[in-house]
């Protein structure tokens, strides 16, 4: 299919191997497989996760393991271990096997995990975040290409429509698994799957104008992004991987956008974490910023405060309680002559010290 082979041309996937999650259904076995055909010089791993939710959920991997094997293709099956959740099911499932899918990349050295998410996905993904009213961010849906945790998940089926892959199988004599879960209409996602047809019958909105629009929104999504990381080199002073520092007054200057875009970026960049914080909280810590009497506040396991008119952002670190001498301080400046002379709070002084200790 030639739009995969556009796909790792346009982002530069030299051949390598490349992991890909599995699940039965027909899109991800259509996308090994075609991956398998197309892409001889790439190494194709095939990866399912056994969620256990349901009594067929180990002979649906089973069903994978066999199919990979007819084509050669090498496969293993991440059991989700544990006691499963009783509520938010289908949120924690998805983590939980994105989780499991990650972990085995990281551990076995493999860069991209392709996962098969195809048009309809990305039309029923505007839908839900429409309803939750999402901003930019959130209307841009899917992204082709993300890094998360030093891999990079790409979905090179983004723009096709599943009735094409099912052909494709159709035409190797390859079933699949139908997952029950899609009936279940306690799912949003499937209330907006069932929706999408209705939708284009009565007002001729189709899956693929709704994906022209996200594909317009992640060109405003690109170009804030690109505003985001030259306020970042150019206003940003940067104290390692543990903090940072700006001008307060600037900071007031930029648009209201401007700040909540460059904080989340700070946040997630700083604190650690694998998602940002909600776009209310965000707007809280800003309103905050901006208050004559703010005295500080933590959001994202970042502490936030105001000295010598700047904002100074830092990565909480439990061992804050924990005295830092004079003279560990002055081992330290030694040591890093970029802090040596200058006037930082404690709490970053206690972070720098810290972020350096672990590392040795």
């Amino acid at each position: 299919m030639q739009v995969i082979l556009d796909f790792l041309k346009r982002y530069q996937i030299e051949p390598q191997a490349i992991a890909i999650g599995v699940s039965g259904g027909a899109d991800s076995l259509a996308l090994a497989l075609l991956l398998h055909d197309i892409c001889p010089d790439y190494k194709i791993i095939a990866l399912t996760v056994d969620h256990g939710l349901r009594p067929s959920s180990h002979q649906e991997a089973l069903y994978v393991a066999e199919v990979m094997s007819h084509f050669g293709i090498e496969h293993h099956i991440l059991k989700w271990k544990g006691k499963k959740p009783t509520t938010g099911i289908e949120e924690k499932a998805r983590l939980a096997r994105y989780d499991l899918l990650y972990n085995w990349c990281i551990q076995h050295q493999v860069k991209y995990l392709s996962l098969a998410h195809h048009l309809l996905d990305q039309a029923e993904t505007f839908l839900m975040r429409l309803e939750r009213g999402s901003g930019v961010y959130g209307l841009s849906s899917m992204q082709d290409i993300v890094s998360f945790r030093d891999i990079s998940l790409i979905r090179p089926l983004l723009y096709t429509h599943p009735q094409e892959l099912k052909k494709y199988l159709k035409e190797k004599n390859i079933s699949w698994v139908e997952d029950e879960s899609n009936q279940c209409t306690d799912f949003l996602r499937v209330q907006m799957r069932q929706f999408l047809p209705l939708l284009q019958e009565n007002t001729g909105i189709t899956p693929e104008r709704l994906c022209l629009a996200v594909k317009n929104l992640q060109r405003t999504r690109q170009f804030i992004d690109s505003l985001v990381q030259n306020t970042i080199r150019d206003k940003i002073h940067l104290w390692g991987s543990v903090g940072c520092s700006f001008d307060y007054h600037e900071f007031l200057s930029w648009h209201d956008e401007l700040k909540f875009y460059v904080l989340r970026e700070l946040i997630i960049l700083i604190g650690g974490d694998d998602y940002m914080p909600t776009a209310d909280a965000l707007i809280e810590q800003i309103q905050q910023l901006k208050s004559a009497d703010f005295s500080g506040s933590t959001l994202g396991h970042v502490y936030f405060m105001i000295n010598d008119l700047r904002i100074w952002m830092i990565k909480e670190y439990r061992t804050d309680n924990l005295p830092l001498s004079e003279n560990d301080w002055k081992t330290f400046e030694k040591e890093n002559p970029s802090v040596r002379g200058v006037k930082i709070p404690y709490k970053l002084k206690l972070a720098l010290f810290y972020e350096k200790k672990h590392e040795k």
